[in-house]
């Protein structure tokens, strides 16, 4: 790419760390569900304990002020209390914006951005923007090189130690995606740069493959420009710990297939990772996704809430879409629609009015009890939908980052099909994530320091024989 940052900047900013590995551990084994060796999982809850210390060196370089916040994990298993966010809380001197001007973040991953580029800058690392690796150079001791394309022209570039891949996933592929997911269209989030070139690279010298299947993602809307790449995530409300914590925070609207029902848990606690997965829904009778795409649908007070959706998008090229404050500038583009009567809205969606009426009629029922309610919303977060104007527009899957790539053992060496590493090639960060069934939110920041480190201090131990 041409400029910094990939997909990590757009991030929320927080580090998963772990006061207690055992207790790590139970966690990270219950959700990856048999899908990553337990070693590995065991070796990556010790690295979560000592990731502070980690960082807490790497801020010495400009003065990062570190914090440390109480949040525990997603999902109330054995050991979800253990954890908590790492932040880079502030950085003197610094202005993201102007620093990193197509960088739209959620929170603060700028800053730890900024601090890892400090580190590099401090010392003699040459860092080379616009000049892709094309194919790994084998030779007989392993990996030997690259080849990358700089200013229009090929060039061989031999590493005597190894090549550490760390770039990125598969989010912006549509061929990779139609090969290793079963629904689509899928849009990117945040970055056109992870293509699956690590993917790519690491099986042409017989790397084996892991959690393919496995994306970060949610729902949201498609851009009124067609060309435009990327998808606009729905508005990011906090996420909840079932049986523990409850959200306070209402949700304005509620999505239905194409028929007209309702077929999933709008609110998930954490949606940003499991929000698109009710969408993966194939009906072979008619070679469709019932619910590809969905349709949001708020009515005239909750359109008053809240904007529903935010661009975070890290690019040279395309700007963020600002969606309006009032959701109002979303009918004069088309991403919303307005009806003004039940019969106009069924009419508008091309569905059964009464299968309409029914659903409204079950959700708005269901908004006047705190009763438990079939998809499992939380009845905090349940708005009534009665007050015409209607407004709906249709929602897609839409993938923030992916999980799967080369599987790799504790050392982050490779390994091919048959569990060896493949000599001289190593891996770090979400290309071929250890997350393998359920996401731990930071999870992957913490994994970029984690596996970078490992990656770097294992290939410099290691000589060409």
């Amino acid at each position: 790419m041409s400029i910094p940052g990939g997909i990590s900047i757009c991030a929320g900013g927080g580090l998963r760390i772990a006061a207690d590995a055992e207790l790590a551990f139970d966690y990270l084994r219950t959700t990856n569900a048999g899908a990553t060796p337990d070693s590995l999982l065991r070796h990556f809850a010790v690295e979560m304990t000592q990731l502070q210390g980690h960082v807490t060196k790497l801020a010495r370089v400009n003065g990062a002020k570190l914090a440390v916040r109480e949040r525990a994990a997603n999902y109330p298993f054995s050991g979800y209390d253990t954890f908590s966010f790492l932040e880079v809380d502030s950085i003197p001197g610094f202005d993201a914006r102007a620093s990193y001007p197509h960088a739209h973040a959620l929170r603060t991953g700028p800053n730890v951005f900024k601090l890892l580029e400090d580190n590099v800058r401090a010392r003699p690392i040459d860092v080379r923007m616009s000049c892709p690796a094309r194919r790994l150079i084998s030779g007989a001791t392993g990996v030997a090189g690259i080849q990358v394309e700089s200013a229009g022209a090929g060039r061989s570039i031999g590493a005597s130690r190894g090549v550490v891949l760390a770039c990125g996933g598969f989010e912006a592929a549509p061929d990779m995606q139609r090969q290793y997911w079963q629904l689509f269209p899928v849009l990117p989030a945040a970055t056109l740069g992870n293509t699956g070139d690590g993917v790519r690279m690491a099986q042409s010298v017989g790397a084996d493959l892991w959690h393919m299947w496995h994306l970060h993602g949610t729902y949201g809307f498609r851009h009124p420009d067609p060309a435009y790449p990327f998808g606009i995530r729905t508005k990011r409300l906090p996420d909840w710990t079932p049986d523990v914590g409850r959200p306070n925070v209402r949700m304005a609207w509620i999505l239905l297939d194409r028929s007209g029902r309702r077929f999933t848990n709008e609110y998930q606690p954490y949606l940003q990772d499991t929000g698109h997965r009710a969408l993966d829904r194939f009906d072979p009778d008619t070679q469709r996704f019932p619910s590809v795409p969905a349709y949001l649908l708020v009515d005239e007070e909750g359109r008053k809430m809240y904007p529903l959706a935010t661009s975070i998008i890290n690019d040279p090229v395309h700007q963020p879409y600002a969606w309006s404050q009032d959701n109002l500038k979303e009918l004069e583009t088309g991403i919303l629609k307005r009806a003004h009567s039940l019969a106009e809205l069924a009419r508008s969606m091309q569905v059964d009015v009464s299968v309409l009426q029914g659903t409204l009629d079950r959700w708005n029922a269901t908004c006047a009890t705190s009763e438990p309610e079939e998809f499992g919303r939380p009845a905090e977060t349940r708005v009534p939908i009665r007050t015409p104007p209607y407004y709906f527009g249709e929602v897609w899957p839409v993938v923030s980052n992916t999980q799967g790539g080369p599987v790799h053992d504790a050392a982050q060496r490779v390994l091919d099909p048959f569990g060896e590493p493949i000599r001289g090639l190593f891996v770090a960060g979400e290309l071929g994530s250890i997350w393998g069934h359920l996401y731990l939110s930071g999870g992957n920041l913490a994994e970029c320091f984690i596996s970078g480190r490992i990656a770097g201090e294992e290939a410099a131990r290691r000589m060409r024989a």
